[in-house]
């Protein structure tokens, strides 16, 4: 039985919802890093960061490539930094509309003064 469209799109998104995981992604939007690079960025327990690097290999969100004793993370694909992207000018976009808020609710809240 085919999983339907709606669902798989919502096991991405709980894969991609733990805050290190997206750290994880937006450093790597910058290029390859070898984990070590990873570790002093994040500043977790490398069992940790080692955790939420399985995670993201085991769904294609990014690969893993061995240099000698070094193992460097990518992105899969330009899917994932456009993915990333976007969700930053959602975000943009949902804080202005409420700072706007804000400043109507402390002009509203002078004028009643």
């Amino acid at each position: 039985m085919q999983v339907p469209l709606y669902q798989a799109k919502a096991e991405l998104f709980r894969m991609l919802g733990h805050p290190v995981r997206i750290r994880v992604l937006e450093l790597l939007q910058a290029g390859p890093m070898p984990v070590r690079e990873l570790l002093a960025a994040i500043e977790i327990e490398p069992s940790s960061l080692s955790q939420q690097l399985a995670v993201l290999r085991r769904s294609g969100i990014v690969t893993a490539t061995r240099d000698g004793s070094t193992v460097v993370y990518a992105l899969a694909g330009v899917d994932v930094a456009e993915l990333m992207q976007a969700a930053r000018r959602i975000l943009t976009g949902m804080l202005a509309g409420q700072a706007g808020l804000l400043e109507q609710l402390r002009g509203a809240e002078t004028s009643v003064r």
